[in-house]
């Protein structure tokens, strides 16, 4: 399942992933966020918690359609605040940076632990 954290009037998305991440959670997320980007932002930056204890239940067929809907639609991405914890994901965000070349395009993705969520949303509101 997700939900919205919070709502912002900006480019921002926020959502918590939390007892797995579904197809239904799929639709939603992309609905959020082609909102934003049908109230005219060109990149939305997201904010994603993810819940590492539940991600195991979490459908598969879901994550790799998640994954092929983000290659193409990643130009429409700005920076991406990854919230958990877990050495694997911290591991894997530099990665995809690299994969991406986000930062040549001027966005950035980083990797927070969950005591650091208030820099997240920093983050994600800002034009680093």
């Amino acid at each position: 399942m997700i939900a919205q954290i919070k709502t912002f009037d900006t480019n921002v998305l926020a959502i918590e992933v939390f007892d797995g991440f579904t197809e239904e959670d799929e639709k939603i997320c992309q609905k959020l966020f082609n909102e934003k980007i049908d109230e005219g932002f060109k990149k939305v930056n997201v904010l994603i918690k993810l819940d590492e204890a539940k991600m195991s239940q979490s459908s598969t067929k879901a994550f790799f359609e998640d994954m092929v809907w983000a290659l193409r639609n990643y130009k429409k991405m700005g920076h991406i605040a990854i919230v958990a914890h877990s050495n694997v994901i911290k591991a894997l965000v530099p990665i995809d940076n690299l994969f991406f070349k986000r930062a040549g395009e001027g966005s950035y993705e980083r990797y927070f632990d969950v005591s650091q969520l208030e820099e997240a949303f920093m983050f994600v509101n800002s034009s680093v």
